[in-house]
C-alpha cells in the first residue's frame, strides 16, 4: 500500500508532505491526545531512542488532531526532538484508517487510534501497527525494522 499524502503543520508551525521524506523511512505514529499518559509515555520513548531510529535512517513524525499551539508546549515541556504534526480537521488521520469508534468510561465516541506505520525510501507502507501498546512500541518497530532489512 502506497503512503498517504499529507500537508500539515509542525509543532513550529512549518508544512510538512510525504514528499518531503521521499527517499528515507518514515514512522508515523497516530495518537489520541498531546499531555495524556499514554500519549507521553509513547512520545518521550521516541525522543530517548531517536538515535536508535537515526542509526537506522528512520525519520519520526507524530500526528494528532491537536493544535500547533498544544504541540508546542507538548514538544516543549517534554523536549520532544522529532516533528509532531497538527491534523485539526483528521483529514490524514482518516486516510490513514486511524480514526474510529472509541470507549473512555462506558461512553463512545470518534477519536484517534493509537496507529503507527513504518513507511520506506519508496513511499510504501511495509508494515502497519494497530492499537499499539505505548509502553513497548519503540522496541516493537526497531526489531521488526532489523527483521525488514
Amino acid at each position: 500500500m502506497n503512503a498517504k499524502d499529507f500537508n500539515l503543520q509542525d509543532q513550529d508551525g512549518k508544512h510538512h508532505k510525504l514528499a518531503d521524506y521521499k527517499g528515507k523511512w518514515l514512522l508515523i505514529y497516530f495518537y489520541p491526545k498531546d499531555n495524556t499518559s499514554g500519549c507521553t509515555n509513547e512520545a518521550c520513548s521516541f525522543r530517548d531512542g531517536l538515535n536508535e531510529f537515526k542509526k537506522r535512517g528512520i525519520e519520526v513524525v507524530g500526528i494528532s488532531k491537536d493544535s500547533v499551539m498544544s504541540h508546542k508546549k507538548f514538544a516543549d515541556k517534554y523536549k520532544l526532538n522529532f516533528t509532531i504534526l497538527s491534523d485539526v480537521e483528521h483529514k490524514t488521520i482518516e486516510a490513514y484508517g486511524a480514526w474510529g469508534a472509541k470507549k473512555f468510561m462506558g461512553r463512545e465516541f470518534q477519536g484517534t487510534i493509537r496507529n503507527s506505520y513504518l513507511i520506506n525510501k519508496e513511499g510504501e507502507v511495509v508494515k502497519e501497527y494497530k492499537s499499539v501498546n505505548p509502553l513497548t512500541h519503540f522496541n516493537q518497530i526497531i526489531s521488526d525494522f532489523d527483521n525488514l532489512i
